[in-house]
């Protein structure tokens, strides 16, 4: 038996993430500055790790329902009508996942098949592919543009629909590139949709950390709420990635479908982090504050230490990431993280790891120490003065 024969071709032929291999590098090298890792460098605070213990100490090891404690759905209800004014009903309309991902992969699961198509605006978060072609949907990808601050315009999304497209995804404010839609922006992209049999999925991991414009969700329009999942979690704002965490609203026919599967593959989230998580979300939004503030400032240093060596960095004004432009050094995305990798020791992402729109840039992940920041700025500015064409 030939065991490579027996793996599905959408899967064989499915590249590795172009993020992985940096990071099996960085394992073999010491004194490295990491800003490769898309995640919170803050412990998760001390109150919500409590309210985990205490589940445990309570006892509280069973399984949950399939959808997730009652009252952590509420909770969820409650946070998203007070900070977003997005109003879901957590009996029939909140599906609680094992992190965000696992809610993406469940909504590309239940609705996209071999002959349907999925929009996914690039550079974007590189599951969106994946889990479609997994699926045996096909991406279409729009090839965001710096010039529009990495946003997607009513334009390019009406050009690439077809009599096939069943989903598209809207992924702001945006790993990598940091940009995010303002209520304005979105009004236009609902214009295109909203007379269409498609299904918007909303990822909005990052919507608590958009800076000096309040995060704005497209499924604040009524003409396109009914359709359109929303998929955010706890890793982000809460410092929870470990946790796994995540949520999933929308139409209750749709959640259902959702459901249906996550009890089959899933059966229910962790329980300790849905306790957690119901801490998290009462007692916790000045936690998240702080932790924006602080973000906001760490983003300042590594947008000025670009600018300021020379390489172009359109201003992001959300998630955790600045997304320069590196081509004046003549080298590939791949070729400029690679030797900044060797020899000053700092790791980046290249940006084509997030769609081939990607190339000529790198993602920098500001979630690292004032400190560390700094000292990345002085060794990269070394590195480009010595490629710098």
């Amino acid at each position: 038996m030939i065991m490579e024969n027996m793996i599905l071709d959408n899967v064989r032929n499915m590249p590795p993430s172009g993020i992985r291999k940096y990071f099996d590098l960085i394992n073999e090298m010491e004194d490295v500055i990491s800003l490769g890792v898309g995640e919170p460098d803050f412990i998760t605070p001390w109150n919500v790790v409590e309210a985990g213990i205490y589940s445990l100490e309570k006892g509280h090891t069973h399984y949950s329902s399939n959808a997730g404690y009652m009252e952590l759905r509420e909770e969820i209800s409650k946070y998203l009508d007070r900070r977003f004014n997005l109003k879901f009903n957590p009996s029939n309309e909140i599906l609680v996942t094992v992190g965000g991902s696992e809610g993406i992969d469940l909504a590309l699961r239940a609705l996209v098949g071999p002959g349907d198509e999925v929009i996914i605006p690039e550079p974007s978060f590189v599951a969106y592919k994946g889990c479609t072609t997994f699926c045996g949907g096909t991406p279409v990808t729009i090839n965001l543009r710096q010039e529009d601050e990495f946003k997607l315009t009513p334009e390019l999304l009406e050009a690439a629909i077809t009599p096939k497209t069943k989903v598209v995804i809207i992924p702001f404010p945006n790993n990598p590139t940091g940009a995010i839609m303002t209520k304005e922006e979105l009004k236009g992209i609902v214009e295109v949709l909203k007379d269409r049999d498609i299904i918007i999925i909303s990822d909005e991991i990052y919507a608590e950390l958009s800076y000096d414009k309040d995060h704005y969700s497209i499924a604040s329009f009524e003409e396109v709420k009914d359709k359109t999942l929303v998929i955010n979690g706890f890793s982000k704002a809460y410092a929870m990635t470990g946790w796994r965490l995540g949520y999933v609203c929308g139409h209750p026919v749709l959640i259902d479908a959702l459901k249906k599967i996550h009890q089959y593959a899933i059966m229910c989230s962790p329980t300790t982090a849905q306790f957690a998580a119901i801490e998290a979300l009462k007692n916790g939004d000045d936690s998240v504050s702080e932790m924006a503030r602080e973000y906001n400032r760490r983003r300042r240093i590594l947008v000025n230490g670009f600018r300021e060596m020379g390489l172009e960095c359109f201003e992001p004004l959300g998630a955790l990431y600045v997304f320069p432009c590196i081509k004046s050094t003549g080298m590939s995305s791949d070729d400029f993280c690679e030797k900044l990798l060797i020899e000053e020791k700092v790791l980046a992402v290249p940006g084509n790891a997030f769609g081939e729109c990607g190339e000529g840039f790198i993602r920098a992940c500001y979630a690292s120490s004032t400190e560390d920041l700094i000292e990345a700025i002085k060794r990269i500015t070394r590195f480009v003065n010595k490629y710098r064409k």
